[in-house]
């Protein structure tokens, strides 16, 4: 007998109904990550707006190609930057995707930090972008 993965339902409620699913046409920052290991492919892309000299994540999609750990974690890390500054969404860990997701089987954790690693490719992006126009 094959043992199932458990997964929350919030991990589940996340896979079936993400909230932050989509493509920024005029994105100013996209982040693309992917583990060859299982296949996962993800791409956030953010919108970014000043607030009292600082830049904020004004708004955050993604488009995912994976499993259903790959896709609600892809999700969750959008509504854990959203509205915060570089610095605040850089702090958030993998660990804060998972424990905001709940159970997560451990082999899957790996999503976590994919998620997380595509945030912070979305934000370099910007930068490299805003370099490179002065």
């Amino acid at each position: 007998m094959v043992q199932r993965p458990y997964y929350s339902k919030k991990v589940i409620e996340r896979f079936m109904h993400p909230r932050n699913l989509g493509v920024i046409k005029d994105a100013d920052g996209v982040g693309k990550v992917g583990n060859m290991k299982c296949g996962d492919l993800m791409e956030l892309f953010i919108k970014v707006e000043k607030k009292k000299n600082k830049e904020v994540i004004k708004d955050i999609k993604f488009r995912t190609l994976g499993c259903a750990a790959a896709i609600s974690t892809s999700d969750m890390i959008c509504d854990l930057a959203k509205g915060k500054t570089f610095k605040e969404a850089l702090k958030v860990g993998f660990q804060d995707i998972a424990d905001k997701l709940g159970n997560m089987p451990p082999q899957k954790i790996h999503c976590c930090v994919l998620a997380q690693q595509g945030l912070k490719a979305a934000i370099e992006d910007y930068e490299k972008k805003k370099k490179s126009k002065k």
